[in-house]
C-alpha cells in the first residue's frame, strides 16, 4: 500500500486530475486512482452533489480486509464501487486537502470519538456545536458521510496493516458504528 506514486498515464481533459484514494467497503479495502475535476475536493467529494454512483478507481488494488492472514493485493486496471457500499473514502497519504472549516469559527469543538468501520477502527474527532455531544450529533445530522479530522485507523486482525494517519475521512454514517472516547490529556 505504500506505493502511492501513479507510474500509469491517463488521458485526462484540461480540468482533469488524478487523486489516490482508499476506499473501504464491508468486505474489502481498495486503493487506486480516480480522476476527478480540477475545481473538486477529493476528500469530501463524497458529501457534494457532485458524488458519482459509483467511484471509478483505475490502477486499483484489493485486499479483504476480515483476515488475519497475510494476503497478496488482487490488482485491477479499474474497479466500479457503488457508493451506497462505500463505508470509509479518504486520500493516500500523504495526499491532503486543506481544511474545510474555518479554525476560528465560534462554538464548534473537536469531539474525540472512535468509529468502527468493519474491522477497521478510526480514531479521530467530529467538528460539533460547544452544546452537542456525540448523541445529539448522531440524532440531528442526516447526510450520508459523516467528516472526521485528524483519524488515525487501525486493524487488531491484521497485524501487518500498520497505522495509517489521515487528516480526513468520510464515513458512512448508515454503515459504520461511533463510540465516545476520552478526551486526551492537555
Amino acid at each position: 500500500m505504500s506505493d502511492n506514486v501513479n507510474t500509469h498515464t491517463y488521458h485526462l481533459g484540461p480540468d482533469d486530475k488524478v487523486a489516490l484514494v482508499m476506499i473501504y467497503t464491508p468486505q474489502n479495502l481498495y486503493w487506486g486512482d480516480v480522476i476527478v475535476k480540477q475545481m473538486v475536493r477529493v476528500s469530501t467529494w463524497l458529501r457534494t452533489n457532485n458524488a458519482p454512483n459509483s467511484v471509478r478507481l483505475l490502477n486499483a488494488k484489493s485486499m479483504l480486509s476480515t483476515t488475519a492472514a497475510p494476503l497478496k493485493p488482487m490488482s485491477f486496471d479499474e474497479v466500479h464501487i457503488f457508493t451506497s457500499e462505500i463505508v470509509a473514502f479518504h486520500l493516500m497519504p500523504p495526499a491532503m486537502d486543506p481544511v474545510d472549516y474555518d479554525t476560528r469559527e465560534p462554538n464548534r469543538k473537536m469531539e474525540p470519538i472512535t468509529a468502527m468501520v468493519g474491522p477497521f477502527r478510526m480514531d479521530g474527532y467530529l467538528r460539533m456545536s460547544t452544546m452537542a455531544n456525540l448523541d445529539k450529533y448522531v440524532e440531528v445530522t442526516r447526510e450520508p458521510f459523516t467528516g472526521v479530522y485528524d483519524v488515525e485507523i487501525t486493524n487488531p486482525y491484521m497485524p501487518a496493516f500498520k497505522m495509517l494517519k489521515v487528516p480526513y475521512v468520510l464515513i458512512s454514517q448508515s454503515k459504520a458504528a461511533y463510540a465516545t472516547r476520552a478526551k486526551p490529556a492537555v
